[in-house]
């Protein structure tokens, strides 16, 4: 058997062929002649002579018979990917479907090889990635993060003419860093371009990225069917929409408009600057004032219309209102108070896990859809989808949060129905939250402190252009100083309970004091943790670096050859929690001035709250947005709790909300202006 890890060089450089030599070692794969793609079947022993002469290491192998690929074929190898499209999801799921089907990891490697030079290369790296995430012989293998493979997703154009031209005349060691300038997609001119630092951040596409990879919409059902999957697709995307809000507000930009009207023209505009290494073309534009329009693309198996998305829309409204949905035979599935919002969840993105696809549609999919053809919707310019079609990317385009502030509010439509949580619900009966305080060494109490940082990252594996050696880029992304919680809690008796962290801007756009009904929504979470209370006075102390929401920025950009861990289940963990919020945005920008917020801290009751699981584990620090690997949620409380249904009567206020157990601490954000060279700042 050949080690499994060989695997992973197949996601180097993904327009070379299989048989150029791979890595820093210069391994290189024997491969059977009748495993080379037809363009280089004929020179077949010229190629396999003249790429093994240097080679460092031969990895053999394995002939087995393949089995057939036949629709996966039809997607171009010059042509871009996108899960949101049926027919580039079907056929992924297919392929998915035989890496997970083939026995060994000696057979995964040979049908890889295989299809490696013949499937689409982005196809193949999802799929590829999907299958050893899932797979029992290949859980501990450190799945490469997709900014390593297509850096041409993240940055700007011009780095590539760049780092060409270096890497043909400046050695190895003498190369500096080609920086991305803050501003390359607009100029200030463009009132939306102020959050683009937001919109743009690599760790926050990333995180999005590989949440889609970890939580396939398509595939075996046995990859697909985790844990409150579709509850988790709801909260993730919620947070999403409160965190780029709580960033326009510190911006001086109003709460996102919801794209409600689809008959409507689309008022912002968006010119990505990247160009495709792999397809055939460059990422298209959006000019400003177009309207989606009706679908009809032969090539990509699409014709849809906008009252098809209507109609799906008014379903789905309906089956809220009347409490229940139809699944295909006809029954009638609750949507209760618990796990009513996973049905709904499944149903609105929509995965194999919708209970009726057919009659309730692919909402959520289809809105990308729609959104990244609106300047080519018959193919006509034979043009490809815009970055709004693909999970990589989606999230640099303003339209991405108008589009999800729909859907959440779909979601928020439905948790408007449900009981409210009455005091007895909230409450912790001989708990009391005192006080809470935030420090930052050196800084003022409660003062959060933000500015701008640079670093630097290695995407030389996804160039393929020679010499050889590593390619660093620097770009400029938000940064916090780090900081600790200190809470004051009274307990009557020595317990265990849940800390709950959130915060909320305290005005509204207008300057005004918010009504809760509004502010819930706002909340963004900040941390969640297990807390051990003696009887009497408690100090908790926590550091923002531990928080159950983010990972750390190494990991978001981890070079795979310095930071990996040792051992099996490590790595298997490692690799999952490569999902995560990045930790450089844990919290928003704020203002010069200083952006007034609203701390909030509750201590649950932790017999509504356990899920009774080993959770341990050295990667498990990111479960709030991304869930635990092969585990249940670790909570067994409504995700967003107690953020997630509308206030009980009488209820207009935040300090009406509050209950002994609650605390709400006034705190500013800080923005410094300023930007740190790497490693110049300690945080």
């Amino acid at each position: 058997m050949t080690d499994k890890k060989n695997i992973l060089l197949l996601f180097d450089r993904p327009k070379e062929p299989s048989f150029v030599s791979k890595g820093d070692q210069k391994a290189v794969f024997d491969i059977p002649p009748e495993y080379l793609s037809d363009k280089y079947k004929p020179i077949g022993n010229q190629v396999v002579s003249r790429f093994g002469d240097d080679a460092g290491e031969r990895i053999p192998v394995k002939r087995i018979s393949i089995p057939p690929l036949g629709e996966i074929l039809e997607l171009p190898r010059d042509e871009n990917f996108s899960l949101f499209l049926p027919k580039h999801r079907r056929i992924a799921g297919r392929l998915i479907d035989i890496f997970l089907g083939v026995r060994s990891v000696d057979d995964l490697l040979a049908v890889a090889i295989y299809a490696r030079d013949r499937v689409n290369p982005y196809l193949f790296n999802y799929c590829l990635s999907v299958a050893l995430l899932h797979r029992a012989d290949t859980q501990d293998l450190d799945v490469p993060s997709i900014i390593h493979s297509f850096p041409d997703k993240y940055l700007d154009s011009k780095v590539f003419a760049k780092a060409r031209e270096e890497s043909n005349i400046v050695p190895e060691g003498a190369r500096m860093p080609i920086e991305i300038p803050k501003d390359y997609t607009a100029s200030d001119l463009e009132e939306e371009h102020r959050l683009a630092y937001f919109r743009e951040d690599l760790g926050i596409n990333l995180h999005h990225w590989h949440w889609h990879l970890v939580y396939p919409f398509e595939a075996a059902r046995s990859v697909v069917d985790k844990n409150r999957r579709g509850e988790l697709f709801y909260y993730m995307h919620q947070q999403i929409m409160a965190r780029y809000n709580f960033e326009r507000l510190c911006n001086k930009m109003k709460r996102v408009e919801r794209f409600l009207d689809w008959d409507q023209p689309i008022k912002e505009a968006y010119f990505p600057k990247l160009d495709s290494l792999v397809a055939s073309r460059s990422w298209p534009a959006r000019v400003a004032n177009q309207k989606i329009q009706n679908l009809k693309r032969e090539v990509d198996g699409i014709t849809l219309d906008i009252d098809d998305m209507k109609r799906w829309r008014d379903r789905i409204y309906d089956a809220i209102h009347s409490g229940s949905v139809r699944d295909r035979a006809g029954n009638i599935i609750p949507l209760t108070e618990n796990e009513g919002i996973d049905v709904l969840g499944n149903i609105v993105e929509s995965s194999i896990l919708s209970p009726n696809r057919e009659f309730y549609g692919d909402l959520h999919n289809s809105g990308h859809i729609f959104l990244s053809y609106l300047h080519d919707p018959d193919h006509r310019h034979l043009e490809s989808f815009g970055v709004i079609g693909d999970s990589a990317t989606a999230m640099r385009d303003p339209i991405f949060y108008r589009w999800h502030s729909f859907i959440d509010d779909l979601f928020q439509e439905f948790k408007g129905t449900l009981p409210r949580y009455t005091e007895s619900q909230l409450q912790y009966p001989g708990v009391i939250v005192e006080d809470i305080q935030v420090e930052i060494q050196g800084g003022r109490p409660n003062v959060l402190q933000t500015f701008w940082q640079q670093s630097d990252v290695d995407l030389s594996r996804g160039m393929d252009f020679q010499p050889r050696g590593s390619v660093f880029v620097r770009f400029t992304h938000l940064q916090h100083r780090n900081y600790n919680y200190k809470i004051k809690v009274q307990s009557n008796t020595a317990r265990q309970g849940t800390c709950r962290i959130f915060m909320a801007p305290k005005f509204d756009e207008r300057g005004n004091p918010w009504l809760f009904r509004d502010q819930k929504h706002m909340f963004i979470e900040l941390d969640k943790f297990k807390v051990n209370l003696k009887q009497g006075q408690n100090t908790i102390t926590r550091r923002s670096l531990d928080s159950s929401v983010t990972i750390p920025f190494e990991r978001t950009y981890r070079d795979l050859d310095l930071s990996r861990p040792q051992g099996g289940e490590q790595l298997a963990q490692f690799n999952f929690c490569g999902c995560g919020w990045p930790h450089n945005l844990l919290i928003p920008k704020g203002s010069p001035e200083g952006f007034p917020c609203q701390l909030f801290v509750m201590i649950s009751n932790i017999a509504d709250d356990r899920i009774d699981q080993d959770t341990s584990g050295p990667c498990n620090d990111a479960d709030s947005y991304c869930g635990i690997k092969d585990k249940l949620y670790p909570d067994r409380r409504s995700m967003g709790y107690p953020f997630d249904r509308a206030p009980r009567d009488g209820v207009d206020t935040l300090q009406q909300f509050l209950t002994p157990n609650m605390r709400v601490r006034d705190v500013s954000i800080i923005f410094e202006n300023r930007t740190y060279r790497p490693k110049e700042i300690n945080q």
